[in-house]
């Protein structure tokens, strides 16, 4: 196919169709297994009695970190973003099936910190690469649904736990046996992206770390905002199974509040980009904090399956929603900045998010036990995103005059 040439439009609707398939699954691998699969795996390392609380928060811990360390490091690699495509799904399965083989917690933070790099080293390849092809067939529409492969990954991961998870399971098996369904899906996207390596028109790859001289001043507060946003989510993101599970201790009971959380990103990222293409992004943001704080406290405050279950379902149908507001909003407002403006958006996201755990770990030195210390944790989580929330609300009504 000639690159000046653009297909023919069934071609191209196929072509859409593999780009956004493929896609999908990577970001669903990236972020499901390599992001997220300690979140439903965590409970039942407990149960095994592998790992106590301040453990696991260093865990996840560095698992943020790597994600930090390879955004930042992503847009600098001089490799098409294909084959760090193919890298990174390739390197997520292995990290992830080394930690069935060893029963070491540094190691376990160690491999998780590697998998934290390569998952975004996935993302913004991923990002390159699939939204690239899609602007040159017309179709940037579809953005959304390649996004939703973040929650699907998510609920996918929770659901193997769920099915696979059982009193005589050893979770160090379930890490083999996820990264072997991993290595699987991966098998699609490594197609696709043989296949079809680049488009004549790719954009750049997702800028994590390249700041310009001079970045608009008009920035700052969305930076802020979106540094709370992600001190905000990941400690119900991270921490919702272990809670479930203080209430009961059946996997299968208490291994639903992952999945969920995961189907409510999912289909959330797909309704608000076809159905709220013209509302106020500010007041939505704000909103989606506002649902996001009710999400958080809820487990402290409420202790049941069925506020655990909410909380999942409102953390979960927001995050994506706030992630695909704010970079949209960032990009507004660059004014010819847009590296350096989203470079910071994904710095800041990754910088509160390597905090929430930290803070909860710091937290528990003071207190009687890990759920009293998660639950004061929570709340200065919900007190960041409520004065967030407040900030973008001034700011749409400033707008709005």
């Amino acid at each position: 196919m000639a690159a000046s040439v653009l297909p023919p439009q069934a071609l191209a609707g196929r072509t859409a169709a593999l780009v956004c398939v493929a896609a999908m699954v990577s970001l669903a691998v990236a972020m499901g297994v390599g992001r997220f699969a300690f979140t439903p795996l965590f409970p039942l390392m407990v149960r095994d009695g592998l790992l106590g609380g301040e453990a696991g928060a260093l865990i996840a811990a560095s698992n943020y970190l790597g994600y930090l360390v390879g955004a930042l490091v992503a847009a600098r690699i001089r490799v098409p973003p294909a084959t760090l495509v193919a890298l990174g799904l390739l390197g997520t399965v292995a990290a992830t099936a080394a930690v069935g083989w060893t029963a070491s917690v540094p190691v376990w933070v160690a491999l998780r910190f590697v998998a934290g790099v390569l998952s975004a080293w996935t993302l913004v390849a991923t990002s390159a690469w699939g939204l690239g092809w899609l602007a040159r067939l017309g179709r940037p529409h579809l953005a959304g649904t390649v996004f939703a492969g973040v929650g699907l990954g998510i609920a996918g991961a929770g659901l193997f736990c769920l099915v696979v998870a059982g009193p005589g399971v050893s979770s160090l098996g379930m890490w083999v046996q996820l990264a072997g369904w991993a290595g699987i899906a991966t098998l699609f996207p490594l197609l696709v992206v043989w296949h079809r390596p680049a488009a004549a028109t790719a954009p750049a790859a997702l800028p994590a770390g390249q700041v310009a001289p001079q970045p608009p001043a008009r920035t700052a507060g969305l930076v802020s905002c979106y540094t709370l946003f992600g001190f905000g989510y990941i400690l119900p993101a991270t921490y919702l199974p272990a809670l479930a599970r203080q209430l009961v201790d059946d996997p299968q009971v208490f291994g639903l509040a992952w999945p969920l959380f995961g189907l409510a990103a999912a289909v959330s990222t797909i309704v608000v980009s076809w159905g709220l293409q013209g509302a106020n992004r500010l007041r939505v943001w704000a909103a989606s904090h506002l649902l996001m704080v009710a999400g958080v406290l809820l487990p402290a405050v409420w202790a049941s399956l069925a506020s655990v279950t909410i909380a999942a379902l409102l953390v979960g149908g927001t995050f994506m929603v706030i992630t695909m507001l704010a970079m949209q909003e960032a990009r507004a407002r660059a004014e010819g900045h847009a590296t350096a403006v989203l470079g910071r958006m994904t710095a800041g996201f990754a910088l509160g998010q390597l905090l929430g755990p930290l803070a909860s770990a710091a937290i528990g030195r003071f207190t009687a036990d890990f759920s009293t210390a998660l639950n004061h944790a929570l709340a200065l989580s919900a007190a960041g995103l409520l004065a967030s929330a407040f900030y973008l609300w001034r700011a749409a009504r400033r707008s709005a005059h």
